[in-house]
């Protein structure tokens, strides 16, 4: 029987080779292999900074501690409220949540998990303690960055992209994670562009770049390449290795120990040299998908094909549970080598850890409940093959070949 896994990372000659480089070099913390990657991810990105860290969770918390620091976004602090989307890894909500702040969510459209927009403006124009947005591109899909761009300045409120799984995706001529403030990205194992566990904020802004590289090293003072190598020259020393206060150990803001190894960021560089390649052949298959499972669409909701989208997956609703069950159709894709994994679950209505706001939005976010309730995904990852593609096809004929319309 063949095994299609949702997603996959092919361990090559390319991939080890970057391992033994970071062996051989001797350094496995932080050093040339991460400040090269983040060189590069910005740059195809499209920012002028990048900063890696250990996790897109990670990157989110730090995004949002440096808001509260800076004084330029007074709106911004302890108990401040954070709009964002209801239907995503719930590390979104508890990035905000461990940072001090609020999530208040907003419904979605049910075909592409992007934030309805005329809500979001309703609670901008009712809360006056909203004090940012953070839309989430779920499985590539962009937001609408220009109406969240004007809401944003209108409201006086800062929008804070979470790309976490839109590695390339483009809207408009640009890529997602350039259109706000600052954004975060994912380089999860199942991502678009892997690397076990890493993270990066991408930004225009230089003070937002100097101070991440702080909070992610416990807060220390200094945010110099130098002091980071260990070398000694530094604007704290003496031109030797005597610091007065060594800024290594000397911490001006209390912050985390987010930093990643020389392995993640070694890895996500040979990833990234075939970037565009991993976006096409992700596309080529959610087409080829979709011409596919077209003939069931009075069943299920495919995925809207659009070649700017970045794919993560390939996400499917089910339109009625009474023609066929979420449980009984996942079982027999299992059951035949398919691996499926449920639809990230409505965080205020369905996730147990947010079970306080269950009262609050009760029959609120009919959308987000709906796609949590009848939707699943399965893979669509660039190390697909067209027989593996065919035998999908035949293991959901299966099941819904003789479902009326």
């Amino acid at each position: 029987m063949r095994r299609i896994p949702v997603g996959n990372f092919i361990i090559g000659k390319e991939e080890k080779a970057a391992v033994n480089a970071v062996l051989d070099s001797g350094r496995i913390s932080e050093g040339k292999y991460t400040r090269l990657f983040e060189q590069e991810w910005a740059k195809y990105i499209g920012t002028k900074y990048a900063v890696a860290l250990n996790s897109g969770t990670s990157a989110i918390i730090a995004g949002l501690l440096f808001l509260i620091y800076d004084d330029r976004f007074p709106k911004v602090k302890p108990g401040a409220k954070v709009i964002t989307s209801p239907v995503t890894y719930i590390a979104t909500a508890n990035a905000i949540k461990l940072a001090g702040l609020e999530p208040v969510f907003v419904d979605i459209d049910p075909k592409d998990f992007t934030i309805n927009c005329d809500q979001v403006e309703l609670i901008l124009k009712k809360d006056k303690d909203i004090a940012a947005m953070i839309p989430v591109h779920l499985f590539g899909f962009p937001n609408d960055m220009d109406r969240l761009s004007y809401l944003s300045k209108k409201y006086d409120v800062v929008l804070f992209e979470d790309s976490a799984q839109a590695h390339g995706t483009i809207y408009k001529g640009k890529k997602v994670g350039s259109l706000s403030l600052l954004s975060n990205f994912s380089f999860y194992i199942a991502h678009n562009i892997q690397a076990g566990e890493l993270g990066v904020i991408v930004t225009n802004d230089s003070k937002i770049f100097s101070i991440i590289k702080r909070i992610k090293a416990n807060g220390r003072m200094c945010d110099c390449a130098e002091c980071s190598r260990h070398k000694g020259a530094c604007r704290y020393s003496k031109g030797d290795r005597i610091y007065e206060v060594d800024p290594r150990f000397h911490h001006e803001l209390i912050g985390y120990n987010f930093k990643t190894t020389e392995f993640q960021t070694a890895l996500a560089l040979s990833q990234l040299k075939h970037a565009d390649e991993i976006f096409r052949k992700r596309s080529g298959n959610v087409k080829y998908l979709n011409g596919k499972l077209n003939k069931y669409k009075h069943i299920l909701n495919l995925p809207p094909f659009n070649t700017n989208v970045s794919y993560l997956a390939y996400p499917i609703t089910i339109k009625d549970q009474n023609i066929i069950s979420r449980r009984y159709l996942r079982k027999h894709l299992e059951e035949h080598g398919v691996e499926t994994r449920s639809l990230f679950g409505c965080i205020p209505n369905q996730q147990p850890a947010y079970s306080s706001y269950h009262e609050l939005y009760k029959d609120n976010l009919p959308n987000a409940d709906f796609v949590g309730s009848n939707g699943f995904y399965v893979g669509c990852h660039q190390y697909l093959t067209k027989i593996d593609l065919n035998y999908m096809v035949k293991v959901f004929g299966e099941a819904l070949d003789g479902i009326k319309k």
